[in-house]
């Protein structure tokens, strides 16, 4: 695999494999790796060679969400903001979308699951969306994809508390296909790609499409008010909170904010 900004790309007979690389950072998205995923996946979907993506991480961790810096730091948050780039990359995506999931999937690292048609993890890997707890709200239209697809009180559980759930809960609830032992979840995922990929072209295009769009309305409200909401909660002061608290390896204050 060749490296590209933290992304490395293979590309296995019609299946192209994006591969998050960026472990000093836990497989953070940092505003770079969401630039270069973007343009992975424009490169991807218009390529007539690849009739499947497959996207994952590394052994321990598939991804930790957001760089958290670059939150602080980073461009106003609005529909040019690389994340949010990545996110409508991701979601207009035509082709068929399968994830490799190992370890820690954290925040959009869960989040961007939804977006993905199938969703493999190792038994030991777990999913978490510690928004709120973060000082911000849930994103990627997990607001509204969540609770359509398990009922209001488990959504309201995972994005409320933030706590982390198994890949084996996370299969119950519908955010994943199948746990399988892990090590070998990469090699079952081509294996599926690979499938999906000798299926008729337009027709895999098609259906995908027919699914998608019977919530794309919804998606798509969902996604300009959390990203709205997002913008306000850079600037409001608990995001800086709870960022300095885990740095100082203390509990949040947030006794001051209304």
């Amino acid at each position: 695999m060749a490296d590209t900004k933290s992304v490395n790309v293979d590309q296995q007979g019609a299946v192209r494999v994006l591969q998050l690389d960026n472990p000093a950072r836990s497989n953070a998205l940092s505003l770079g790796l969401y630039a270069e995923l973007t343009t992975q996946l424009a490169t991807a979907d218009r390529d007539p060679a690849v009739r499947a993506l497959v996207i994952t991480g590394g052994p321990s961790c598939f991804c930790s969400g957001n760089d958290l810096d670059d939150f602080l730091t980073g461009p106003t948050i609005d529909k040019n903001h690389p994340a949010i780039l990545f996110m409508e990359a991701l979601r207009a995506f035509s082709k068929p979308v399968v994830a490799a999931v190992e370890g820690a999937a954290v925040g959009i690292g869960t989040t961007m699951l939804l977006h993905c048609d199938l969703v493999y993890a190792g038994r030991s890997a777990f999913l978490q969306m510690p928004f709120v707890q973060l000082g911000i709200c849930p994103e990627y239209a997990s607001s509204y994809l969540l609770p359509r697809l398990m009922g209001y009180q488990r959504a309201a559980e995972l994005l409320l508390l933030g706590d982390r759930i198994s890949a084996e809960q996370g299969r119950t609830m519908g955010l994943i296909n199948q746990t399988l032992a892990d090590g070998v979840v990469l090699s079952h995922v081509l294996k599926v790609a690979q499938r999906l990929a000798a299926a008729p072209p337009k027709s895999m295009r098609e259906a995908k499409r027919l699914m998608t769009d019977s919530q794309r309305a919804g998606v798509t409200g969902a996604l300009e008010a959390e990203m709205a909401v997002l913008a306000e909660a850079v600037d409001y002061g608990e995001l800086a909170e709870a960022i300095t608290a885990i740095r100082e390896k203390r509990t949040p204050d947030f006794s001051r904010f209304e």
